[in-house]
């Protein structure tokens, strides 16, 4: 599978315009962390787009969330892939670099994301590591995303700083891409 097939997917799968944009916003992240570590950039990527495929299949049955994915991707991706996406959402123990890099990125782009929409400009690109990781020690701001799993990325040798560096780096490279204003 290509990048072009796994948004075509996501196209067909998932219509909330904030659905997409966290999925855009994980694959671009996973991008760059693939980069980081000499993995396959396109596979990690394609992992980060397709991880919560189908979340709005699933939202009234969160039992079954990765594992309808894996079921819907079959033969299209590899175990690798599979393995992240049900890691992502503990259907099965986070070990593998992919897997990490997946369970930690999924909760960092909703931090980017609200860490964005309360700029004045909504645009990430002013956005500095000192501010991301401000507001990552703030508790209450952004109470729902599981800081704990952010900082899982440290197994991989990168730092939360530099986890922060190369994922406002990769969402800065879609922002374009992105349909921000849907989430007001």
């Amino acid at each position: 599978m290509n990048k072009e097939e796994a948004l075509q997917l996501l196209d067909e799968y998932i219509k909330t315009d904030t659905l997409i944009s966290h999925c855009l916003t994980v694959g671009a992240i996973m991008k760059e962390l693939a980069e980081k570590l000499n993995e396959d950039s396109e596979k990690w990527e394609i992992a980060g787009i397709l991880h919560d495929l189908d979340y709005e299949l699933t939202k009234n049955n969160p039992d079954i969330h990765a594992i309808k994915t894996v079921e819907i991707l079959d033969d299209l991706v590899d175990q690798e892939v599979k393995d992240a996406i049900l890691a992502h959402n503990e259907k099965k123990k986070v070990e593998k670099d992919m897997e990490i890099a997946l369970y930690a990125a999924d909760q960092l782009s909703g931090l980017i994301i609200a860490a964005v929409l309360v700029r004045p400009d909504k645009d990430i690109s002013g956005l500095s590591v000192k501010s991301l990781k401000k507001k990552f020690k703030d508790k209450a701001f952004a109470r729902g995303v599981e800081r704990d799993k952010i900082n899982e990325i440290t197994q991989l040798g990168i730092s939360i700083e530099d986890f922060f560096e190369l994922a406002i780096k990769g969402i800065s490279k879609i922002k374009d891409e992105l349909n921000l204003d849907s989430y007001s």
